[in-house]
């Protein structure tokens, strides 16, 4: 499966020059925990509620102050037409919870912990079914094997 695949909602992006309460604002409407940063359209690093927390909050940054003096710079990022396998060492490696996906330098969607989780619970339900039913209504008796004499 690609990874652009597994995302479940389109990427949310702010312009770097935008203050951090509109970036709160936009989270808030969007109802995502992170949103990319856009330099004349180019994705240059990723905001999420714990930098707002952290870094503006804590560090008592005024609300009006630019979402880019709080974002994260070293954007980690995936190539959108990978393999969703490639996500999961960048996210184990790196320790994040969301990975933007880009397609041609341009950001086109936002990978997220939960989109995994939410396809690995689907397959588990899926592969205990059968196992399921079994155990509640037993399993079928076994034919008698045709014979021929």
């Amino acid at each position: 499966m690609r990874a652009m695949d597994a995302v479940r909602k389109q990427p949310v992006t702010i312009d770097a020059a935008e203050s951090i309460h509109t970036a709160a604002q936009l989270m808030d409407q969007q109802a995502v925990g992170a949103v990319i940063v856009l330099d004349g359209g180019v994705p240059v690093g990723i905001v999420t509620d714990r930098d707002l927390v952290v870094r503006g909050l804590a560090q008592a940054t005024p609300a009006d102050g630019r979402i880019d003096s709080v974002m994260t710079t070293e954007l980690v990022s995936l190539d959108a037409e990978a393999d969703l396998r490639d996500a999961l060492p960048i996210f184990r490696s790196h320790a994040i919870r969301r990975l933007p996906l880009i397609e041609a330098g341009a950001v086109v969607g936002m990978l997220t912990v939960d989109d995994l989780l939410i396809d690995l619970t689907a397959d588990l339900g899926d592969l205990a079914r059968p196992i399921t039913g079994e155990v509640i209504f037993g399993h079928a008796e076994a034919r008698v094997p045709a014979t021929t004499e």
